[in-house]
C-alpha cells in the first residue's frame, strides 16, 4: 500500500454504544464513521469480551463505508473508554485487548478514559476543561504548558457528586425522610415512586423501594432515570428538587475550581457536556449560575469536536510518531 493511503481510526466506547470513525493518516481527512455496540468495564463478567467485539465491529461497519483497499491499511488507534485511566492496570489490558482486536502492535494503540479524548477532541490545542456529567460525572483539563489534571470519576460508589445517577440517587433517599415522617411530604416523593410503578399510597412501597434499589440490574443508571424527575420539579418551583439540583451543580463548579487551580489557570475557557448537563435544563441553568461565582473570569465555550475527533487527532500523531521512527531507523539504501 502506497505510504500516504493509511488510515487511522478513533474510537468512542460507551455503555450504550461505540462510534468509530476512520480518517487519513497523513491528512487527518474524515473517511468514514460507523456505530457498534457499547462496552463495560473490563472487570465486568464478559467485559473484555464485549470491549473487543465492540471494536471489532465499529472498525468492520466502518470499513465498509470505504472500501476494503483503503480500509484495510490501519496505521493506529486511539480508544477513549470510560475508566480508563492512562497508565493504570485497566487501561494496560484494554490496549492488549484493543490491539489484538484491531490487528494492530500495541504500540499503535492508545487506550485511555473518555475523559482525556474529550478534552482533546474540544480543545485540539491550547488550554482548557472539560467538565462531563452524564450518569457519572469526571472534570479534566489543560494547562498553558500542556500539563493536564483531572478532578473526580472515582466510580459511583464514591465518587458521583454532579451526575444524574447523584440527583436521582439524592431524590429517592429525600423521598424516604418524607415517607417515615423526617421530611415534609411533598409531591416530590409520589413522581419518583410513580416513575419507578411503586405506588405512593402503598404502606410497602418504602420496603419494596429498599429492595429495589440493591437489585443488580438496578445500579448507577437506576439512579440516572430519575434525575429528568427532578429536574422537572425543579423547573416548576419545588423548593425540595431545586436544593438537590444546585448542590449537584455546586458540585461541578468545585471540580472546574479544583482543575483550574492545579492549572493555574484563573479564566479556563470550560466545556460542559454529557447527558445530565445537556438535557436537564434546570441543571444547567444552575451550573451556569454557579461558576461565575468561583471563577469570574471563566467562560463557557462549544467544543471543537466530539471525544471521537479527539480519538481521531491522537491516533493520527501516534502515526506520525511511527513513521518517523521508522524513518530514521530505515537502511540507508532505501532511502
Amino acid at each position: 500500500m502506497a505510504e500516504g493511503k493509511g488510515v487511522v481510526a478513533g474510537f468512542d466506547a460507551g455503555q450504550t454504544h461505540t462510534l468509530c470513525r476512520l480518517a487519513e493518516a497523513a491528512s487527518g481527512r474524515l473517511l468514514a464513521e460507523a456505530e457498534g455496540p457499547g462496552v463495560s468495564h473490563l472487570a465486568a463478567v464478559g467485559g473484555p469480551e464485549r470491549f473487543a467485539h465492540a471494536l471489532e465491529a465499529s472498525l468492520s461497519r466502518a470499513r465498509c463505508c470505504i472500501g476494503a483497499g483503503l480500509g484495510s491499511g490501519l496505521r493506529a488507534a486511539a480508544v477513549g473508554a470510560s475508566g480508563m485511566e492512562l497508565g493504570s492496570a485497566v487501561a494496560e489490558e484494554g490496549q492488549r485487548l484493543a490491539a489484538q482486536a484491531l490487528g494492530l502492535d500495541p504500540a499503535h494503540v492508545v487506550v485511555t478514559g473518555d475523559e482525556r479524548t474529550a478534552l482533546r477532541g474540544a480543545f485540539p490545542e491550547g488550554a482548557g476543561i472539560v467538565v462531563i456529567s452524564g450518569t457519572g460525572t469526571i472534570t479534566v483539563g489543560r494547562g498553558l504548558d500542556g500539563r493536564e489534571h483531572r478532578c473526580g470519576g472515582w466510580g459511583w460508589l464514591l465518587d458521583g457528586a454532579g451526575s444524574a445517577m447523584d440527583i436521582g440517587r439524592d431524590g429517592l433517599a429525600l423521598s424516604l425522610h418524607m415517607a417515615d415522617g423526617r421530611t415534609q411530604d411533598t409531591p416530590l416523593r409520589a413522581a419518583l415512586w410513580r416513575k419507578l410503578e411503586l405506588d405512593p399510597a402503598d404502606p410497602a412501597a418504602p420496603q419494596r423501594l429498599k429492595a429495589l434499589v440493591v437489585a443488580p440490574d438496578f445500579g448507577p443508571a437506576g439512579f440516572a432515570r430519575l434525575a429528568p424527575v427532578l429536574d422537572r420539579l425543579a423547573s416548576q418551583g419545588d423548593h425540595q428538587a431545586g436544593v438537590i439540583l444546585e448542590r449537584s451543580a455546586s458540585a461541578l463548579v468545585a471540580m472546574v475550581e479544583a482543575v483550574a487551580g492545579a492549572l493555574e489557570l484563573p479564566s479556563p475557557p470550560v466545556c460542559a457536556m454529557g447527558g445530565a448537563i445537556e438535557h436537564l435544563g434546570a441543571f444547567r441553568q444552575r451550573f451556569l449560575a454557579a461558576l461565575p461565582a468561583a471563577l469570574p473570569t471563566s467562560r463557557v465555550v462549544k467544543p471543537s469536536g466530539d471525544a471521537c475527533s479527539g480519538g481521531l487527532a491522537m491516533a493520527q500523531e501516534l502515526a506520525k510518531a511511527i513513521a518517523e521512527h521508522q524513518a530514521g531507523h530505515r537502511p540507508s539504501g532505501d532511502l
